[in-house]
């Protein structure tokens, strides 16, 4: 884009008008760099060490003249400088600022313009500095910083993108808000600690007493919290009245907070402390990864993780997979709504499981862990949770949205759910409109997709609600609403599918009713803390397996693997297909059945895959996919059609990547035909969709050339450390992130 910017003017040399000049006047993107300060000394200063290519000595000259100006003034100053300057500003010219809050500045441009201009944009830094003056100014400054635009109405697309440029040329990061959700995250994550940090300093100060003892043990700790009290005291007290709404919201809020931890002290209360300190540990932790470090914005979309496999090689030995997603998902749920302590072992520590998790410690539920797969959960009772602090952000789970979605339409409180990107994409109707059926009130966004928003006080009523599609999320959702819920709640499923949540419910006591197909629950009844013991997931352990009994060599045992009836169609279709699988060491953990698997190289034969096995399978067609492509003959898959509406739609997924190995595959609605035959190489696009990755690795050990495979940051959703393990047993495979 040609930015046609031969002037830009920053009025105010201090700090970050100083290093934003520096920085433009090096990159030489922006024209001539005029600089223009209310202190004539610092305005020759910046031209004397090069802050600066002009010196204004007329400001209305320099305004006139510029293509581009940079209000980098005291908020408070915002309005007279506007004011001085609104006379000769052209129309075609661009204006933005650096100020920290930007309902006050556009206030005061409405103030000051009869109409804004549309070349306006207000903007924000996110980046700062103890210093102060143009002595201060730091070309760097801006690296790998964020700034946040906070286009209006009024305000042109071209100007909203030339001022993205402009602050990309100096290394930041451009994200886009409106005025009020950035006064609002400001107050939060800037403003609040700044006054905390000068607060704590003075009122330590004050202790006349010990005061030079406070200062002179103070620990790094202390003075990494108070390092922000260096700042310019006469800005923040700018601050503190231009955004005063928003930060007394949450000054009240952190307040409440203090005073509640007070309490707990006070009155030795062991369980409260413990739940503030583990929350926030984990809140802070969990943020961090699922916000890849940014605290503006939960969209994963920056991430690019690339996956590169070489052709051929075996898998040998034994090893282990992480722990059952499906088992860990419901044992935080069960575990938080219980009465008493629950103790869990094994537990999977993906995005997925622990985003159901941090959703429970959003609504009060103390967890401590997990600490190599142990958490120890203090159950509140049915009737125990807490309003959440606003809405539960649960990444790209469908099981944490599907399931909390039963449970949250039976709470006093509102509450919304949402995820990210691929998330949002996902269709919520099949848990939403039989929720309405027993009285729930749910909003979801166009076509029954996220975010859900829940309306809390709502009285449900039991329904028998007959499946249309077999799922083991929509049946788990309407039990748990059951649990809540007036007379008797039963599901009937068109085929079976996965019945952790039955066993875990009674495991913890509560009675199930088992009739065939259905299952069944009422209200009334109680959850009693156990123990359990979460085994490796047969949907993770199938990459191993079909990686076994596609490469010729490979002899791999798998340890301690769930086997649960509802969930072994992979190892009843590999056998059909003529694997080599045996199960040893069988054994009951916990209630649910487990195995070691041993599984040897032998030629596959395609089949027509019998239909009654697809629910029992369903998560591994993936995987079954790339063994059907390695068997002699042909493979049918059919009546998959829930394929279509996972993370993606895994048979086209499947079928495009396929092809573009060389693969003889034709989609059909509702599975595919498959010709086996040679794996060539290539480039896959897994669609964000962990288990297509996680597919065509395994598909390099069969390939005759490198395959390489896009969009693999959500693996660690389901599998953490896949790529480790992955190459402990053979597969050649790179992880590329950037």
């Amino acid at each position: 884009m040609n930015n046609n910017i031969n002037k830009t003017l920053i009025i105010g040399l201090g700090l970050i008008g100083g290093s934003l000049a520096k920085a433009l006047k090096l990159n030489r993107q922006f024209g001539q760099i005029v600089g223009y300060d209310r202190d004539p000394e610092e305005t020759q200063k910046g031209l004397q060490i090069g802050v600066i290519d002009i010196a204004a000595d007329s400001l209305a000259e320099a305004v006139e003249q510029a293509d581009l100006i940079v209000l980098a003034v005291p908020v408070k100053a915002m309005e007279k400088v506007l004011g001085d300057i609104a006379p000769f500003i052209a129309e075609e010219t661009l204006i933005t600022d650096v100020g920290s809050t930007k309902a006050n500045v556009v206030a005061a441009a409405q103030r000051v313009f009869s109409s804004l201009p549309t070349g306006f944009v207000p903007g924000h830094p996110i980046a700062g500095s103890e210093k102060s003056g143009v002595d201060a100014a730091d070309e760097t400054l801006f690296e790998q910083h964020k700034v946040i635009l906070t286009p209006l109405a009024e305000s042109s697309s071209e100007a909203v993108n030339l001022l993205t440029l402009m602050w990309q040329s100096t290394g930041a990061e451009v994200l886009k808000m409106d005025v009020e959700k950035h006064d609002e995250v400001l107050a939060a994550t800037s403003h609040l600690p700044h006054l905390l940090a000068f607060s704590l300093v003075d009122t330590l100060a004050q202790e006349q007493d010990n005061n030079t003892d406070i200062f002179r043990y103070a620990a790094g700790g202390f003075r990494d919290f108070t390092r922000i009290a260096g700042s310019d005291p006469t800005m923040w007290h700018d601050i503190c009245l231009a955004n005063k709404e928003a930060i007394l919201a949450q000054l009240d809020c952190f307040i409440r907070g203090v005073s509640r931890l007070r309490t707990a002290i006070d009155s030795s209360d062991s369980e409260s402390l413990l739940g503030t300190f583990t929350r926030a540990r984990a809140a802070r932790e969990h943020f961090s990864r699922i916000l890849s470090g940014t605290a503006y914005s939960q969209d994963m979309s920056d991430q690019n993780v690339t996956f590169h496999t070489q052709p051929g090689g075996s898998v040998n030995g034994r090893i282990r997979v992480p722990g059952d997603k499906s088992i860990s998902h419901r044992s935080i749920m069960l575990g938080s709504l219980a009465d008493g302590v629950t103790e869990v072992t094994g537990f999977l520590e993906g995005e997925d499981s622990l985003a159901t998790l941090q959703s429970f410690r959003d609504m009060g539920v103390v967890i401590e862990g997990p600490t190599d797969g142990e958490v120890t959960i203090y159950g509140v009772g049915l009737n125990g949770l807490k309003e959440p602090p606003g809405p539960i952000y649960v990444g790209n789970s469908g099981t944490s949205m599907r399931l909390l979605s039963g449970l949250l339409a039976a709470q006093s409180f509102d509450t919304e759910l949402t995820g990210d990107a691929s998330l949002t994409k996902r269709p919520m109707g099949r848990v939403a409109d039989p929720l309405r059926l027993m009285g729930a009130e749910i909003e979801t966004a166009d076509n029954g997709r996220p975010p859900l928003k829940i309306k809390g006080g709502q009285k449900l009523s039991g329904i028998h609600y007959d499946m249309p599609m077999a799922s083991a999320q929509v049946k788990s959702c309407l039990l748990l609403a059951g649990l809540y819920a007036d007379g008797e709640t039963s599901v009937t499923e068109p085929a079976p599918t996965r019945d952790h949540t039955e066993r875990m419910l009674t495991g913890f006591g509560y009675p199930v009713k088992q009739d065939g197909s259905t299952a069944a629950v009422s209200s009334g009844g109680q959850l009693h803390a156990t123990r359990i013991d979460v085994p490796a997931d047969i949907s993770s352990a199938t990459f191993f397996m079909v990686a076994a009994a596609i490469a010729p060599g490979s002899d791999l045992t798998l340890e301690h693997v769930g086997i649960n009836p509802t969930r072994i169609g992979i190892i009843n279709i590999l056998r059909l297909m003529g694997a080599d699988l045996e199960l040893q060491n069988e054994r009951e953990v916990g209630g649910e059945p487990v195995a070691d698997i041993r599984i040897k190289y032998a030629p596959l034969k395609g089949i027509h895959i019998p239909e009654d096995q697809v629910p029992l399978a369903i998560d591994e067609f993936p995987a079954l996919f790339v063994a059907a492509a390695c068997a002699e003959g042909t493979t049918i898959v059919s009546g998959a059609e829930e394929l279509r509406v996972k993370e993606s739609d895994r048979i086209q997924s499947m079928v495009d990547g396929l092809k573009a190995l060389g693969v003889d595959i034709e989609g059909t609605p509702d599975g595919a035909i498959i010709q086996g035959g040679e794996i060539g190489g290539g480039v896959v696009e897994s669609h964000d969709d962990h288990r297509i990755a996680m597919s065509f690795c395994v598909a390099s050990l069969r390939a005759t050339a490198e395959i390489t495979i896009n969009e693999c940051q959500n693996v660690a959703t389901s599998f953490p450390g896949f790529v480790e393990l992955a190459q402990t047993a053979g597969i050649k495979v790179e992880k590329e992130e950037g």
